[in-house]
């Protein structure tokens, strides 16, 4: 058995289909059928029920890849290491970041980063926290940005920044330009949907239960994007919250509506992550660097100027 045959097995498991595998693996369909027979005569065992279509994965084949899953990971974190130890920023990084974060932090960035390593590719999906988690301890991702703390023993959490969260108003009915948390009137408010952790987050730092603010009675938005979630409120002549950065590149027109809070001013942490087993701190490291670099600027420059504006 060889590393070649456990790419290609795994190719089938996911595609559940031999020709798109070999197309997947460069190969012909023939030599990846018969690589995979040969493992299959070595073993004694029958991963795939050719008989049927699409290609099934026999009860015994489901257990030998979860295992060649397993051999492939520490393979490829073995090379990981190996470029570790000399200095190498290549390769290939898997990042995913939340999507209250990654619209407005993202830009700030990612371009410059790497444009300073053309030999690292950088792949980035919008992922709930959740599934950030989820992924890092399958070694689907290797690294997250998110909202912390985590408190997961398998993930190490290095903080970025601390951002506050600004009150977007456009009820007309407050024209104090900062606001107290008791003082917030919940009538038509509005927040992201359940399983985005600025919706809990928003939840505890008003001490509110769940069903403790109204929206219009016979309507039930359900978004994952703040800026549907602000078109809707301003749609609706509502509220919500927002963190700091979301009000980059905030249209002239809205800041009317914006309401600072007043101390203590609630805010999220914001952090960079990996599983505990991640190879690559190398290139860890810098990505923390820069980002940091990039976003403390932005953040007192966001406080000045549009305190001074609103």
């Amino acid at each position: 058995m060889n590393i070649q045959q456990f790419q290609y097995i795994l190719a089938v498991a996911e595609h559940r289909h031999f020709e798109t595998s070999a197309e997947k693996c460069f190969v012909s369909q023939s030599t990846l059928s018969t690589m995979i027979s040969k493992f299959e005569d070595e073993i004694g065992i029958k991963i795939f029920d050719r008989s049927v279509k699409p290609v099934e994965i026999t009860k015994e084949g489901e257990i030998i890849i979860e295992q060649l899953k397993n051999i492939t990971n520490e393979i490829n974190h073995l090379n990981e290491i190996v470029k570790e130890i000399k200095g190498e920023i290549k390769g290939k990084i898997i990042i995913g970041c939340i999507p209250t974060v990654a619209p407005f932090l993202l830009p700030l960035f990612l371009k410059d980063f790497s444009n300073q390593y053309p030999d690292l590719t950088i792949e980035v999906r919008e992922k709930t926290t959740e599934e950030i988690v989820r992924q890092l301890k399958s070694r689907e991702l290797d690294i997250g940005i998110l909202s912390s703390p985590l408190k997961e023993s398998e993930i190490i959490e290095e903080h970025l920044y601390d951002e506050s969260f600004i009150l977007f108003d456009t009820s007309n009915r407050n024209s104090n330009q900062t606001v107290k948390i008791g003082d917030l009137e919940l009538d038509n408010f509005w927040l992201l949907e359940e399983g985005h952790c600025m919706r809990d987050q928003v939840l505890d730092i008003c001490e509110l239960e769940q069903t403790q603010f109204n929206t219009t009675a016979n309507i039930n938005f359900k978004s994952g994007s703040i800026d549907s979630l602000l078109r809707f409120v301003k749609s609706t002549k509502g509220k919500t919250i927002i963190p700091l950065l979301s009000l980059i590149d905030f249209p002239k027109s809205d800041k009317k509506h914006l309401r600072f809070f007043a101390p203590s001013i609630p805010h999220r942490s914001i952090a960079l992550v990996h599983h505990v087993h991640f190879p690559k701190k190398k290139i860890f490291n810098l990505l923390k660097a820069e980002i940091i670099q990039k976003v403390e600027p932005k953040i007192q420059d966001l406080n000045e100027n549009f305190k001074s504006e609103i």
